[in-house]
């Protein structure tokens, strides 16, 4: 039976572990072929596994179809090589997963200039550069998927004061309300060409390396946690979407899940 992403080409940034890896093995397993891109290229800290030579290998075992690109996607050059490659090995680029981010738990008070910069370059610039570099092949097919892997810290509910999950959370919260607020007014511009544009956050902690080295939680059985498959199977309903069915939508994973009867 052919997979529900059969034929398509996905990029998922991040992808050396954690939510991003989930979701290039899942789109793998439903038929994508799948550019794996990060800036892991070997591990540094036992604490933190995963490359993405380990990600393709994994891919490839169960037959699928994948490319490893290291990437810095708050550099342009990178960015313009990873869509390249992608195109070269598998042809023009059906979705785009922006999930690769980084993130300082420190204190507004003390947060050097420059963490702030490089935060804004990861966290939001790079999704810009990456969506306008995929967009030609999108608007010539008049068809594709953009989702942007958000998060609860972007806005807080009720009046207010919202106080940022972990220690000091607020410019990584600030990146990704822009990110949520690019994501709804790139579904309005695109809807014209079927172009589906979402955002999707965990909603619960998800206990990837990078949570569980900073110690967000104490262990993935954490009552504040969800696994990590939820994203990935959230990400999977939102890359078969169309500009008709779902775009401009700021969701949680269990949401989505809930609202396609998978949870």
């Amino acid at each position: 039976m052919a997979g529900q992403l059969e034929g398509k080409v996905a990029i998922v940034t991040g992808a050396s572990r954690g939510i991003g890896r989930a979701i290039a093995v899942l789109f793998a397993r439903e038929g994508a072929r799948v550019a794996v891109a990060a800036r892991t290229e070997q591990e540094r800290d036992e604490r933190l596994p995963g490359t993405i030579y380990d990600v393709v290998r994994e891919i490839e075992s169960f037959g699928g179809k994948a490319i490893a690109v290291r990437t810095d996607v708050s550099k342009e050059e990178d960015v313009g090589n990873l869509v390249a490659r992608t195109r070269e090995a598998f042809g023009p680029i059906d979705i785009l997963v922006n999930n690769a981010a980084v993130n300082w738990y420190i204190p507004v008070k003390d947060y050097p200039l420059h963490r702030w910069q490089t935060l804004l370059n990861v966290n939001l610039t790079g999704p810009f550069m990456l969506i306008q570099a995929v967009l030609p092949d999108m608007l010539e097919r008049r068809s594709g998927n953009i989702i942007n892997i958000s998060s609860r810290a972007a806005i807080g509910p009720g009046p207010g004061p919202y106080t940022s999950p972990g220690r000091g959370g607020t410019p990584y919260g600030v990146s990704k309300a822009a990110l949520e607020r690019l994501t709804q007014g790139l579904a309005q511009e695109l809807f014209e060409y079927n172009i589906a544009v979402n955002a999707l956050a965990p909603s619960q902690v998800v206990p990837t390396p990078g949570v569980l080295f900073h110690r967000l939680i104490e262990s993935p059985d954490d009552p504040r946690a969800e696994p990590v498959e939820y994203m990935a199977r959230a990400a999977l309903v939102l890359a078969t979407q169309t500009a008709q069915t779902m775009t401009g939508r700021i969701t949680y994973s269990q949401e989505v899940l809930r609202e396609f009867g998978l949870l």
